[in-house]
């Protein structure tokens, strides 16, 4: 059984959604139910699939559950030019989360790669 812990893209992700939970309390308090739930809801499903993966019992099984969190990073990064667009993030904060986001995407397509190897 794999420790989802030591994996970069499960501690990146980690990162990334605790990033998330903090700006959007900044989010307009009509999106709670819409945006804020959402982009925090697609966020936690990366380093949630990564762990879940890491529980099961082979690599193609690993594999299906690094393609649901590959699923929910690119639904994030939509999120993320949303809220952007909206004026909820500014540029900046926008750069920055849209650059981690990519890196969890190149390191989710590497991972799977090297899994399809093997």
């Amino acid at each position: 059984m794999r420790n989802f812990k030591k994996y970069d893209i499960w501690k990146l992700s980690h990162q990334l959604t605790l990033t998330i939970y903090t700006i959007s309390n900044s989010f307009p308090k009509d999106e709670t139910y819409n945006l804020v739930s959402q982009i925090r809801r697609s966020t936690l499903s990366i380093p949630t699939n990564i762990a879940e993966g890491c529980g099961r019992n082979s690599d193609k099984e690993f594999n299906q559950f690094l393609n649901i969190a590959l699923g929910s990073a690119t639904e994030t990064e939509y999120l993320i030019l949303l809220a952007k667009d909206l004026n909820y993030l500014n540029e900046e904060n926008y750069l920055l989360l849209d650059q981690q986001i990519n890196t969890i995407k190149s390191k989710i397509y590497t991972l799977k790669n090297k899994l399809i190897q093997q």
